[in-house]
């Protein structure tokens, strides 16, 4: 195709944009798996409808240019805090993810708290993992119902919201 083009034209469509892979990872298919969770030698999966809180991010502290008022530099001081945020339809309440959590959210601070690891994979129509992230050292900070309406026609959703120390994302 190239050759049949006109010799301005085949430096332009060097520059040109890749083509995309056949089939993009689509958003709407993901696995959540539940790490070093009390008392589960294994992984647990648990099903979310909705994770957000993937980020790597810095606080910045902003710093006036001295005698020119026209600039604002604005320096990296500390990572912003993360948080991973899971909703899902309202479920039983007896598995050992909503033990976990309850354990942590209603029992204070007499217990120590139970740090877990949580991977969110990415996955294919075969269900193989496309990328994979992982949120460690994470731990429930706030549990919340959606409001009710009776002019709503919805399911319940709950949301746990986790704080995690670091994220290891695919490069």
């Amino acid at each position: 195709m190239a050759e049949k083009l006109p010799a301005w034209m085949r430096s332009v469509a060097a520059f040109a944009a890749p083509t995309p892979p056949a089939e993009m990872p689509v958003a709407f298919a993901f696995r959540v798996s539940l790490l070093r969770m009390p008392g589960q030698p294994n992984p647990v999966t648990a099903s979310f409808q909705e994770v957000s809180g993937l980020e790597h991010s810095l606080n910045t502290e902003d710093v006036p240019e001295g005698g020119e008022n026209r600039f604002v530099h604005q320096l990296p001081t500390q990572p912003k805090p993360r948080r991973l945020q899971l909703k899902r339809g309202l479920v039983q309440r007896d598995g050992s993810f909503v033990g976990w959590c309850r354990r942590h959210l209603q029992g204070g601070l007499g217990d120590p708290l139970q740090l877990i690891d949580v991977q969110v994979q990415l996955i294919d129509a075969d269900r193989r993992p496309l990328m994979v992230w992982a949120c460690n050292n994470a731990y429930p900070v706030r549990w919340s119902v959606n409001g009710f309406e009776s002019q709503r026609n919805e399911v319940a959703i709950e949301e746990v919201e986790l704080v995690y120390q670091t994220l290891v994302s695919p490069s």
